[in-house]
């Protein structure tokens, strides 16, 4: 009777030490040192703020019960570096969403602010050619929109008295021969060349040749010289008042077209492969009722030393005369990056010193993944080394992970950076490759291998096996 009490007592004894051990290491381990197969837990973190540490299990101030840390750099469960565990219910509850990283074309809109000029080519100086004095002036002043051929003063000038009268002179000699037979009428004779120099002479002294015209119609000397638009467009500059006298190359009136106007517009280097000659470009500005379209140019930019920019120039139609020189304008242009291996930006941890993502490996497990990124624009990221087509990406409560991480890591760093195995597609640890030897140099690139034999396998021909990230 002794003898089955007594083994009923140890039953017992051993019911309750089992008992006692799970609660007191919730998570399958022991709080202290344990045995060789148990996880020694440093403490407890609330797992909605890794920040509040216990030493005791329990309930977190958020309600939920409290996580442990182990010493092996890991909590929730996991046994992987790198790796936390967080259920569905809690990704749920702290809005973890994912996306998937995906070769992808990523069309694009590159900003640029533009400042609008007069195009050279139809840009006009009226300068004078001999001195003179303003006698008549139109009432077109600067800012004033004149025709082609307007007159818009009238000059007189000693210089242009003497050729008119020989003009005048060698083409009534030129009449007399024709009426009086002594040559036909499709003759030359030395009056001709005489018409033709004289002509010139009076072009040289700034006489239009709508003047010039009218002087061989009606026969009489005119003795003010005209001033006439050589264009259509605006008058920018007017440097005459009445009875104001002038020398040889003074500027008198300056003229511009401005039905067609440059946009020069402001872009970094890396932007220069989007804006080579003829794409297409729109113009906006408060002061239009509609975008105008607007193309780059065949000239070569130039680039601006202090600033570290190019400048580009595109030519844009200005109906309504609504861009004004001086002016600032918005460009846009449609550019499509890729295709390339990209990410939402929102996925890309950036702590300046390095960038990560996290990778959803299932069952609540979240992989920190140190990458490598080349541009960025919109909203998403291209991945240049370590992801691959396929992983999900975490894209929200990335810093709460990230804090997380680090707690459970117990200061420990908790990315590992990876590659794939070229020969058998297996994940690769950079720092364990190198320990063991395992890397080969290739194209200016180190590639890392899971074991000696696919080492091997790619040393005899590297370029037969393709380089993944």
């Amino acid at each position: 009777m002794n003898k089955r009490a007594f083994l009923i007592a140890g039953v017992v004894a051993a019911v309750v030490a089992f008992a006692a051990g799970y609660v007191v290491s919730p998570g399958g381990g022991a709080g202290g040192g344990g045995s060789s197969g148990e996880r020694e837990i440093l403490y407890y973190v609330d797992p909605m703020n890794p920040s509040f540490r216990s030493p005791e299990p329990g309930t977190a101030p958020c309600g939920m019960a409290l996580e442990p840390v182990y010493a092996d750099g890991q909590g929730g469960g996991s046994d992987q570096r790198g790796v936390i565990n967080v259920r569905a219910d809690r990704q749920q509850l702290i809005g973890v969403t994912t996306s998937t990283a995906v070769h992808a074309t990523v069309p694009h809109e590159l900003r640029l602010l533009g400042t609008v000029e007069v195009d050279e080519t139809r840009f006009y100086d009226i300068s004078s050619i001999t001195e003179g004095w303003i006698r008549e002036i139109s009432n077109a002043t600067t800012g004033s929109y004149v025709r082609k051929s307007q007159v818009l003063a009238k000059y007189y000038s000693d210089d242009a008295y003497n050729p008119q009268q020989a003009y005048i002179y060698a083409l009534n000699h030129m009449d007399r021969e024709v009426r009086t037979g002594q040559r036909a009428p499709d003759q030359g004779t030395p009056f001709e060349k005489n018409i033709i120099n004289t002509t010139q002479a009076l072009l040289n002294v700034g006489m239009t040749q709508e003047q010039i015209d009218r002087i061989k119609e009606t026969r009489k000397e005119e003795f003010l010289v005209e001033i006439r638009s050589p264009a259509d467009g605006f008058i920018l500059e007017r440097n005459v008042f009445l009875g104001g006298a002038f020398k040889p190359v003074t500027t008198l009136y300056t003229v511009a077209d401005l039905s067609v106007m440059w946009i020069l517009a402001d872009a970094f280097e890396t932007d220069e492969r989007f804006l080579k000659p003829g794409a297409e470009a729109t113009i906006s500005h408060p002061a239009l009722d509609d975008d105008l379209r607007a193309v780059v140019t065949d000239v070569l930019p130039e680039f601006d030393a202090a600033t570290r920019t190019l400048k580009v120039r595109l030519e844009a139609r200005n109906p309504g005369v609504v861009l004004r020189p001086g002016m600032f304008v918005d460009v846009s242009v449609p550019v499509e990056l890729g295709p390339a291996l990209t990410v939402p930006r929102s996925a890309v941890l950036d702590s300046g010193s390095r960038k990560m993502v996290f990778i959803d490996r299932g069952e609540g497990n979240l992989e920190a993944r140190k990458v490598t990124t080349g541009w960025s624009y919109a909203d998403r990221v291209e991945i240049l080394k370590g992801l691959k087509e396929g992983d999900e990406v975490v894209t929200s409560c990335n810093f709460l992970l990230d804090s997380e991480s680090r707690m459970r890591s117990a200061g420990s760093d908790p990315l590992t950076e990876v590659s794939i195995d070229p020969i058998c597609k297996m994940e690769v640890e950079h720092a364990k490759a190198m320990a063991n030897g395992l890397t080969s140099e290739y194209d200016g690139e180190t590639v890392y291998f899971c074991n000696p034999g696919c080492k091997e396998t790619f040393d005899k021909d590297p370029s037969a096996w393709p380089l993944d990230s």
